[in-house]
């Protein structure tokens, strides 16, 4: 599935949003096709679970930056004088 070393990366959320994302779509294809024995399958949910939270944090902070750059008060600089 994964080396310990991007294990450890989306842990701490250094995963890119969408480095996350593709993986996660393949531990959803890989759920979906079945085939896997039941350690398997808990395996990948649980790195489902992970991969999504990543990408939670990452859109999260997105949404924040969004609001705040739509909550500065725009200078369309011309009405005035």
């Amino acid at each position: 599935m994964t080396d310990d070393g991007t294990a450890a990366a989306a842990a701490t959320g250094t995963l890119g949003y969408e480095q996350a994302r593709d993986e996660l779509i393949e531990v959803v294809r890989r759920l979906e096709a079945g085939g896997t024995t039941l350690e398997e399958s808990l395996a990948l949910w649980e790195r489902g679970e992970e991969l999504a939270k990543v990408c939670r944090h990452w859109l999260e902070g997105a949404r924040a930056r969004l609001d705040a750059a739509l909550a500065r008060p725009q200078d369309d600089g011309g009405d005035e004088g």
